[in-house]
C-alpha cells in the first residue's frame, strides 16, 4: 500500500544529500506520534526473523519544476510517496499525514495539498516487470574468488555476479518477514540506470536503479511492489516507480 502526498512548494531546488534523507525521518516521526511502539519497533529491532523495516518511500517528485546542473530540481505541484505492505502501518502513516499542512524535506517547505492511498497492481498471471526510481543497493559477501575476504562493505553494482544471489535471497526475506509465500524468483535484470550514491545517515551508500522481471505468487509481488527492491527501502532505495 502507498501514500500519495500532494505538495506544492516555492523552492526550486534540494541538495543531492537532501534528497532521499528526509523521508526517513519523516516516517519514523510519523510512527511516532501516531503509532509510538510499532516506530520503537522498527528502529531499535525491524520485523521478523531477519529484522528487516517494511518501510519504503519515493524521492520528491515534480515534473514542471525547470532542471538546474548539480542540484535535484523542486518547484510548483508534485508528490511524495511513503509506502508498507502492512496495511494496519500504511493506515497510521495516512492519518498521520492528513494532520500535516507543512513537510520540511532538507529544508524546503513541502504544503501538504493532500494524500490518498493508492494500492497495488494484482500481478494476477504470478508475474511482474518492476523499475525502480531510486537505486538498488545491495550488500555481498566481500569475499574474492580466492576465497580472501578484501572488503566489509562489499556493495554491489547490478553487473557483479553475485548481485542476482543475493538480490534473490532478499525477496525471499521480505516475503518471509512478512509471512508470504516466499517462493517469489528473479527471472532477468533488463535494465541498469548509472550508478548514483546517496547520503541517507553515516556515509553515502552506492546504487543503481534497475528493472527486474520476478515470478510469484500475487500477494508476494504486491508487498514487493510496496516494499521496493533491494536492502535500506526505509532510507528510500529501490523505491519501484509507478
Amino acid at each position: 500500500m502507498r501514500i500519495r502526498i500532494d505538495v506544492a512548494t516555492s523552492a526550486t531546488e534540494l541538495p543531492w544529500g537532501k534528497v532521499l534523507s528526509p523521508g526517513r525521518s519523516l516516517l519514523y516521526d510519523l510512527l511516532a506520534r501516531n503509532a509510538p511502539a510499532i516506530g520503537t519497533q522498527f528502529h531499535e529491532k525491524g520485523a521478523g526473523p531477519y529484522g528487516m523495516v517494511p518501510l519504503g518511500y519515493s524521492a520528491p517528485m515534480f515534473p514542471k519544476a525547470e532542471r538546474r546542473r548539480g542540484t535535484y530540481a523542486v518547484g510548483g505541484r508534485g508528490w511524495i510517496e511513503l509506502a508498507t505492505p502492512l496495511l494496519d502501518v500504511a493506515a497510521v502513516l495516512a492519518q498521520g499525514i492528513k494532520q500535516r499542512e507543512l513537510l520540511d524535506w532538507g529544508g524546503a517547505a513541502f504544503r501538504v495539498l493532500g494524500a490518498n492511498l493508492i494500492e497495488p497492481p494484482a500481478y494476477a498471471s504470478g508475474r511482474g516487470r518492476f523499475r525502480t526510481g531510486t537505486p538498488v543497493v545491495m550488500k555481498g559477501t566481500g569475499i574474492a574468488e580466492s576465497g580472501e575476504r578484501i572488503t566489509r562493505q562489499a556493495w554491489l553494482m547490478p553487473t557483479d555476479a553475485e548481485y542476482p544471489v543475493f538480490l534473490q535471497r532478499n525477496l525471499q526475506r521480505k516475503a518471509e518477514t512478512l509471512g508470504l509465500d516466499s517462493d517469489v524468483t528473479l527471472t532477468a535484470i533488463t535494465w541498469i540506470g548509472s550508478k548514483r550514491s546517496f547520503s541517507v545517515g553515516h556515509g553515502a551508500k552506492p546504487g543503481a536503479p534497475i528493472e527486474a522481471e520476478l515470478t510469484g505468487p500475487p500477494l508476494t509481488l504486491q508487498a514487493i511492489w510496496s516494499w521496493g527492491l533491494g536492502q535500506a527501502n526505509a532510507a528510500g532505495f529501490g523505491w519501484i516507480a509507478g
